[in-house]
């Protein structure tokens, strides 16, 4: 009896060194694979459990910069009990992370709960939609703005079929959004495309497919983005300045004040990187898009800076902040990828 007992221990202890010589190991790849419990979920099956938020990735690039982490990771803490989804075309079919990747923000947010990631596949997105035919014709080298007008197409296709809330990958989210149905004023009067959110196959996003194919222009950056959102807008709305900080009502659909994203106008972008005397509120705001398009200068956010930008990483996406910012004394990581706007 003594010696089997021996044996069993023996046998016991030889498995837990081994789990923990395993667990100890520093593998060279971070995440090879998506978390079972979520690979299972089909894209279909999670739009069915409420509204998501979605952002998108289309180029190759599967090493996202802190600024990505923080806009999802952002999302996911104001909507914890919805779907947050990071749609990447770099991400093959079968659900897999390359073998080689190392990125340390896609091991970040696969960890969170309510955060996911699948594949952008376009062709597929676009099937249905008036913006099929287009994309099977287009000469996809020859594009100028490819990057953007393929995002602008997708985060359209995307949100009609599906609803939900489309966010561009530099948008912080602070506190919830009230509304379903809604564009997003960049200024009085001009549409954002950065951000909007509609239930399911709502036409005014059917309209917008129909024209970005009839008034098809590459070579105007913004034309199949913002400008589309306006041109659509003011056919469906009459538009009038805004009073205070309300918005506008347009048939089914609102048209948010300027205070709701966009507090600081795109020309003055870089007051998100100085360091104020009295930061803002922005209790008038739901999310503040950091116009990562015109960081052609390739600021970055520093801990210790105490600018106003890493004092909102610090409250609004901690996770990103503690395992991804450094000091300007370490290897800072920039925001090179200007993303999808």
């Amino acid at each position: 009896m003594l010696t089997k007992l021996q044996f069993s221990l023996s046998v016991t202890l030889l498995f837990a060194c081994g789990f923990l010589y395993q667990f100890t190991l520093k593998p060279s790849c971070l995440i090879c694979y998506l978390p079972s419990y979520k690979s299972q979920q089909g894209l279909e099956a999670l739009l069915g459990r409420g509204r998501s938020i979605v952002f998108l990735e289309t180029s190759e690039r599967m090493e996202p910069t802190p600024l990505v982490s923080c806009a999802v990771e952002s999302a996911a803490k104001v909507y914890p009990e919805q779907p947050v989804l990071l749609l990447m075309k770099g991400l093959n079919n079968s659900m897999q992370l390359p073998p080689n990747s190392t990125s340390p923000a896609l091991s970040l947010l696969s960890a969170i709960d309510n955060v996911f990631l699948f594949p952008l596949d376009m062709k597929s997105l676009f099937e249905d939609t008036p913006l099929f035919s287009w994309y099977t014709q287009i000469n996809s080298s020859t594009e100028r703005f490819w990057l953007h007008i393929s995002s602008d197409a997708s985060r359209l296709a995307f949100i009609w079929k599906y609803g939900g809330v489309y966010m561009d990958t530099d948008v912080i989210s602070i506190r919830p959004i009230p509304e379903d149905n809604f564009l997003a004023a960049q200024k009085s009067q001009f549409s954002s495309n950065g951000v909007f959110g509609f239930l399911p196959h709502h036409p005014f996003l059917w309209e917008c497919m129909e024209n970005f194919v009839e008034n098809y222009n590459p070579n105007i950056w913004g034309h199949q983005g913002p400008e589309l959102m306006t041109r659509l807008l003011r056919v469906w709305c009459k538009l009038r300045d805004f009073q205070e900080v309300s918005d506008l009502k347009c048939l089914n659909f609102s048209f948010l004040h300027p205070q709701r994203f966009y507090p600081i106008s795109f020309r003055a972008w870089r007051r998100y990187y100085e360091v104020w005397d009295t930061e803002p509120s922005f209790n008038n705001s739901y999310a503040l898009h950091l116009w990562n398009h015109m960081n052609r200068e390739g600021k970055a956010v520093v801990r210790g800076s105490n600018t106003l930008v890493e004092n909102l990483y610090r409250k609004h996406c901690p996770k990103t902040y503690r395992d991804l910012l450094q000091g300007p004394e370490g290897s800072v990581t920039k925001e090179q990828g200007r993303g999808n706007k």
